[in-house]
């Protein structure tokens, strides 16, 4: 029987990949376990789309303003120390320049732009192992119409 209070749910996240002569856009964030790369990503958010997610949550890490162009994929990773499962939405879009005196979201350490030779070398410092998928994915060509998702208010 079906109960209402046992019903699962897991943590809807939105992230940017974005690349610019061969380079992808990173955060290093303090986490739990250390210092670690990712890309500008964070939770989804009450009575937001996961284009406004993704749009807000570049911003506060990056400082820059995120354009999505297309979705790269639905991603869904269940992290064993924490027992916690995410659905990441990735996407793919353009970057504007940084807003000079804009302050990056508490834990960000900085945002960086690096080779993907160096991202696939520093494995062991990736927040998981979402990062890369996201970046292979990217490089397969991997791109699907923003048409594909509904925000109903």
């Amino acid at each position: 029987m079906f109960s209402p209070d046992r019903q699962w749910k897991p943590n809807v996240t939105v992230a940017a990949v974005v690349e610019r002569d061969g380079a992808f856009l990173l955060v290093e964030e303090q986490t739990q376990d250390g210092i670690r790369y990712n890309q500008p990503a964070g939770h989804l958010e009450a009575g937001e789309s996961l284009i406004e997610a993704v749009i807000r949550e570049t911003l506060e890490e990056s400082a820059c303003d995120f354009r999505p162009e297309a979705l790269l994929g639905i991603y869904q990773y269940h992290q064993p120390s924490s027992d916690v499962t995410y659905l990441r939405f990735a996407f793919t879009g353009t970057l504007s320049s940084p807003h000079p005196g804009l302050s990056l979201d508490t834990g960000i350490l900085r945002a960086l732009w690096m080779p993907v030779e160096e991202i696939r070398a520093c494995h062991d410092r990736h927040r998981s192992p979402l990062l890369m998928q996201c970046i292979d994915d990217y490089l397969a060509g991997k791109r699907h119409p923003l048409q594909l998702l509904h925000h109903h208010h």
